[in-house]
């Protein structure tokens, strides 16, 4: 039996959505994490303009916003849970 199933190639963020609840992260394998905006207040009381006004680090691990508005970094690697062994730096 031939096993056609795809499985994630890279923790990698291509780019993010939001909207009333949460904040989507995209990744380039086509995954997407959805993050309740409460577990990030300064996201969460931000306007939506603020929002979308994130850039990425050039890794693809981390949104970031300005000092100005939001402030707060956000790393993909905080929200997908524990590293498997063998990805782990020793």
């Amino acid at each position: 039996m031939s096993d056609d199933r795809i499985f994630p190639s890279a923790n990698c963020i291509s780019h993010a959505n939001f909207d009333d609840k949460y904040i989507h992260l995209h990744l380039i394998d086509g995954r997407i994490l959805s993050i309740p905006l409460a577990w990030i207040p300064a996201a969460q009381a931000a306007k939506k303009t603020e929002r979308f006004a994130y850039f990425l680090s050039s890794d693809g691990q981390t949104l970031s916003w300005p000092p100005d508005t939001i402030n707060t970094d956000l790393r993909l690697a905080d929200y997908l849970g524990p590293e498997p062994a063998n990805e782990r730096e020793e």
